[in-house]
C-alpha cells in the first residue's frame, strides 16, 4: 500500500512541454473565454430585458447560459494561469472547488437539455394546452430542480472526497478530475465508488429516459403531419438537437479517453477532448439560439441598431 503524505497541492501534468507556444495558446484561450462571456452574457441580457421573450422556451435557454458562464469561470482562469506557469500547481482546496463547478456544470447542462426536450415536446403534441401547462411557475420548478439536485448530488460526492488520504498528488489532466482525484487516494474508496455509480447513472439514466420520451412523441406527431408542420417542428428542435448531441459526444469522448491506456493517445488530443464539453457547448450554444431562434434573432437585431441597449417593451 503507498504511504499516505499531507497532500496540500495537485500538480496537472496535462501541460507537458510547450514552451514558449504557451503564450501563443494564453492568448488564443484568453480570446475564446471573452467570447464566451460577451456571447452568453449578451443573451443572457438581451432575454431578461425584454419581457416579449420572458417565455418558457427562452427562459430555459438563459438557464443553459448561465450554466454556460458558470462552468467556463471554473476552468478558464485556472487554464490560463497554468498556461504560462512553470509548475502546473493548484492548492488542494481549489481543486475540489474546481472539480464541484465543472461536474456540477456537466449535470446542470445535461438536466437543462433535458428539461427542453420536455418544453419542445409539449409545444409541438400539444400546442393548445401548452401555455396553461408549461406556466411561469412549472418553468420556475424545473428550473429549480434541475440546479438543486445538480448541486446537492455532487456535494454529497465532494463530502466524500475530502475525506479521503491521498498518497500522491500528480494528476495527467489540465483540470482536476474526481474520477483521477478518487485513484490517488490510499484510504478505502468503496462508498464513493458505490455512490459515484449510483449518481451518474441517476444523473444520465433519467433525463435520457425523459429526452427519449419527448422525441418519440414529437416524431409520432410529426410523421402524420403536413409539410409545414414537419418543418416548423424541426426548426423547433434542431437547436436542441445539436446542443444535445454536441455536448453528449464531447462527454463521451472524454468519459472514455480517461479510463483508456493515455500512452496509446497523442498528449495534445488528450487535452482537446478532456476540455471539449467544457469550451465548445459554451460557445456554440448561444451563438446557435441567437441566430436560430427567429425572435431572439428580431429583438438582438434590434438591440444592435438601436441607441438604447436594450428595449423593455
Amino acid at each position: 500500500m503507498k504511504n499516505s503524505t499531507n497532500i496540500v497541492s495537485i500538480i496537472l501534468t496535462g501541460y507537458s512541454d510547450i514552451g514558449h507556444i504557451a503564450y501563443l495558446y494564453f492568448t488564443m484561450l484568453l480570446a475564446f473565454y471573452l467570447c464566451i462571456i460577451f456571447a452568453n452574457g449578451f443573451l443572457i441580457g438581451v432575454i431578461c430585458m425584454n419581457r416579449t421573450l420572458h417565455e418558457p422556451m427562452y427562459l430555459f435557454v438563459c438557464s443553459l447560459c448561465v450554466n454556460e458562464l458558470y462552468g467556463s469561470t471554473g476552468l478558464f482562469p485556472c487554464l490560463l494561469v497554468n498556461l504560462i506557469s512553470k509548475t502546473h500547481e493548484i492548492p488542494l482546496t481549489y481543486c475540489y472547488m474546481q472539480m464541484y463547478c465543472l461536474y456540477t456544470y456537466a449535470t446542470v447542462e445535461y438536466c437543462n437539455l433535458s428539461v427542453m426536450s420536455y418544453d419542445r415536446y409539449m409545444s409541438i403534441c400539444y400546442p393548445l394546452q401548452y401555455n396553461s401547462i408549461m406556466t411561469q411557475r412549472r418553468v420556475c420548478i424545473l428550473l429549480v430542480l434541475t440546479w438543486s439536485y445538480s448541486f446537492c448530488q455532487y456535494g454529497i460526492t465532494l463530502s466524500l472526497n475530502v475525506h479521503l488520504q491521498l498518497c500522491g498528488n500528480i494528476m495527467e489532466k489540465v483540470w482536476c478530475d474526481n474520477y483521477l482525484l478518487v485513484r490517488l487516494s490510499c484510504s478505502e474508496t468503496t462508498i464513493n465508488n458505490i455512490y459515484g455509480s449510483y449518481a451518474t447513472v441517476l444523473t444520465i439514466c433519467v433525463p435520457l429516459v425523459l429526452m427519449l420520451y419527448s422525441y418519440i412523441r414529437i416524431i409520432n406527431i410529426t410523421v402524420s403531419s403536413g409539410y409545414a408542420a414537419k418543418k416548423k417542428s424541426l426548426c423547433t428542435c434542431a437547436p436542441h438537437i445539436v446542443s444535445l448531441l454536441n455536448y453528449s459526444i464531447g462527454c463521451s469522448f472524454e468519459i472514455i479517453q480517461s479510463r483508456l491506456d493515455k500512452a496509446n493517445i497523442p498528449n495534445t488530443l488528450r487535452v482537446i477532448i478532456s476540455i471539449y464539453f467544457l469550451m465548445i457547448p459554451p460557445l456554440v450554444n448561444p451563438i446557435m439560439y441567437g441566430l436560430k431562434m427567429a425572435k431572439i434573432r428580431e429583438v438582438s437585431t434590434k438591440v444592435f441598431k438601436s441607441r438604447r441597449p436594450f428595449s423593455l417593451q
